[in-house]
């Protein structure tokens, strides 16, 4: 059974919904606030959250674990540099999704703004 078992489909397959989330967690961290549809941002918020608290500690086990989910060594130096002394006493929430009024041209979808908190 499923019960329990929610997740972001997103509406693609597995190889891709790994990519998209990678990416999207790499632009976060690069640019600090990323324009996306709200079902996006709310996938992207769970990965980035484990991503930064694993960057509140620093060591190479962490710097690995890190690598491995973001595959790209500038977002993890940042990450561990800039974003997880910022979130030391931090317990959780540290990103944030505002909502757009207006909706995408093309489809209608719901947009949103996903950052970090200041």
């Amino acid at each position: 059974m499923r019960h329990s078992k929610h997740k972001y489909k997103l509406g693609v397959d597995p190889s891709h919904r790994k990519s998209l989330m990678r990416n999207l967690a790499i632009e976060v961290i690069d640019h600090g606030k990323i324009k996306t549809t709200q079902a996006k941002a709310k996938a992207t918020k769970i990965y980035l959250e484990k991503l930064v608290t694993l960057a509140k500690v620093d060591s190479v086990h962490n710097r690995r674990l890190a690598f491995k989910k973001l595959n790209n060594k500038e977002a993890v130096t940042k990450l561990f540099t800039e974003i997880g002394p910022k979130f030391k006493e931090r317990n959780g929430g540290y990103t944030r999704i505002t909502k757009l009024a207006d909706l995408r041209l093309g489809d209608a979808s719901k947009m949103g703004y996903i950052s970090f908190v200041d």
